[in-house]
């Protein structure tokens, strides 16, 4: 019978381990005996350092108090400015948690992300890249003390169950459950875009906006559906977003509904129109036939469009601090004859001043929803360009506007030439061919301005040039938010390049190009062969 055979590592033993094999077994076991020390200790050690209070008051007292106050209330110096308001930390009501809605106590790892990341569209940045991970757990320390938190023990994590992968089935019942007795859309309207049917406070009495679901990067979390299911879940502390997991709740949802939903609102994202800083140059494309009139026109669509910023105008009186617009949509079209810019921006409410049911979900001064394109009279030739801001005296611009209307008044569009914010001239709008036209439709303003590529008579005009590189800025007003005036937003200079057809010229530049070089290498060719005949 042949004796076993076994191997231990790198050695090999008959009938048992012999001599020369008991250090290689020492060595392998006293091997595992450290890695399983290494290992126990990682698990055994807590997932955020503990925090030192103190140190993390002086941090606050550092980089928190201009907003959210010396006493944690949210009432610092700023305040009144920001919008969305500071949260209040004495009221130990946190947006961004995983704990149950019926638990007052986060847990750490939920106000080390807020510190951390930042809350998107509000004015709390990021604080990852300048503070370590040990001021941010010290800051933590401190600001479960600003709620008398210190002492008491995190509360329960909600239940995720079994996440419901996106799938097409799960998106068209998430969709379903969202509308259903307008659950979801009451507030965050039939496409999911924020456009109210009613004014919301939340429990300050401070005006808050429905999210726009369509723009992700907005959303104070992430709209990864794990996180938009946290949301569902919870709800959101101090604001209208109720809790769809409360037990006493007539609304409650399960588990597997709220994952449905989650997966639907991922679903929303408009990825299309996402602001790329690379993305300066607004690029008309050259048509054979008309313009399109309506802003509803398919052609519209197929133009390639470009997404900017709005921030607050902050430069000049009346300075605006709270917008509620935040991206602007463009795209140009043209043809021998004139150009027509396709304006789109994301508007919750339509405002229209004389209607009582758009005074319910309006600020005080209901005013018109408008939108302005803004150019220069004359095209730089040089880098310098007019001041952003309505120009200045040796750069004038044209201001191109159009605005909503009310109860009764029809649309309008109006023409400036301005030589900055207190030089304007208003001129008529007809005598260079100015047109506008505009559409709402679930929470979308849509315009279109159209104009001919040059005018007549007139050195106050800008004349549109094929191939040149054209400054343009917008500004945008919503007038439910009570923005008139200075009072609005705006972006910077951007660039408008009007295309022209390839037509035959770079097919003639390159056919003479290759004409020639080859004639260059015949000449070169024979030249050497005389050279080696000689």
């Amino acid at each position: 019978m042949a004796t076993p055979k076994f191997k231990v590592g790198a050695f090999q033993a008959r009938g048992g381990v012999d001599q020369g094999g008991l250090p290689v077994l020492r060595q392998y076991l006293r091997l595992i005996v450290i890695f399983l020390t290494v290992v126990l200790g990682f698990m055994s050690r807590p997932a955020f350092p503990a925090g030192d209070a103190e140190k993390g008051e002086e941090i606050y007292a550092q980089r928190c108090t201009l907003c959210h106050g010396e006493e944690g209330d949210g009432m610092g110096p700023a305040a009144e400015r920001l919008n969305p308001p500071p949260r209040d930390f004495t009221m130990a009501q946190y947006k961004i948690r995983t704990t149950a809605f019926e638990e007052i106590v986060p847990v750490d790892s939920d106000l080390v992300r807020m510190i951390h990341d930042g809350m998107p569209s509000t004015a709390m940045p990021g604080w990852g890249d300048v503070l370590t991970e040990q001021d941010i757990n010290d800051l933590v320390a401190f600001l479960k003390t600003l709620a008398g938190l210190e002492e008491e023990e995190p509360g329960q994590v909600i239940d995720y169950g079994a996440q419901v992968p996106i799938s097409p089935e799960s998106i068209e019942t998430g969709r379903k459950l969202f509308h259903q007795d307008d659950r979801c859309s009451e507030c965050h309207g039939q496409a999911g875009k924020g456009d109210a049917v009613k004014k919301l406070k939340d429990d300050s009495g401070y005006r808050t906006w429905p999210r726009n679901l369509t723009k992700p990067w907005t959303f104070r979390g992430s709209n990864d559906p794990r996180d938009i299911f946290t949301r569902i879940t919870t709800g959101i502390a101090g604001t209208q977003m109720p809790s769809f997991d409360d037990p006493a709740s007539d609304g409650r949802l399960s588990i597997e509904q709220r994952w449905n939903i989650a997966n639907y609102v991922n679903s929303l994202a408009k990825t299309e129109k996402i602001v790329r800083p690379e993305n300066t140059v607004i690029r008309a494309t050259r048509l054979a036939g008309p313009v399109p009139v309506t802003p509803d026109d398919p052609q519209w669509q197929e133009a390639p469009s470009s997404t900017f910023l709005l921030v607050p105008q902050l430069i000049a009186a009346e300075r605006f601090f709270t917008p509620s617009n935040d991206t602007i949509t463009v795209r140009a079209l043209y043809n021998q004859d004139e150009i027509g810019f396709h304006v789109e921006w994301d508007d919750r409410t339509r405002s229209i001043p004389g209607d009582r049911a758009a005074k319910k979900v309006s600020e005080p001064g209901l005013g018109e929803d408008a939108v302005a394109i803004q150019l220069p009279v004359k095209i730089p030739t040089g880098p310098e360009k007019p001041y952003f801001l309505h120009g200045d005296s040796r750069h004038p611009v044209n201001l191109w506007s159009w605005r909503s209307g009310s109860t009764t008044e029809d649309p309008s569009v109006a023409l400036v030439t301005a030589r900055g914010i207190a030089d304007k001239i208003v001129r008529d709008a007809s005598t260079v061919g100015l047109q506008g036209r505009g559409s709402y439709h679930e929470g979308t303003w849509q315009v279109v301005l159209r104009r001919p590529l040059t005018t007549v008579g007139s050195a106050e005009d800008l004349q549109f040039v094929e191939g040149a590189f054209i400054p343009v800025a917008f500004s945008a007003w919503d007038g439910s938010n009570g923005e008139r005036g200075s009072a609005h937003t705006l972006t910077t200079w951007y660039w408008l390049l009007l295309k022209p057809e390839p037509g035959n010229k770079p097919w003639l530049f390159a056919g003479f190009a290759f004409v020639l070089i080859l004639l260059l290498e015949i000449w070169w060719a024979r030249t050497a062969m005389r050279r080696v005949r000689s």
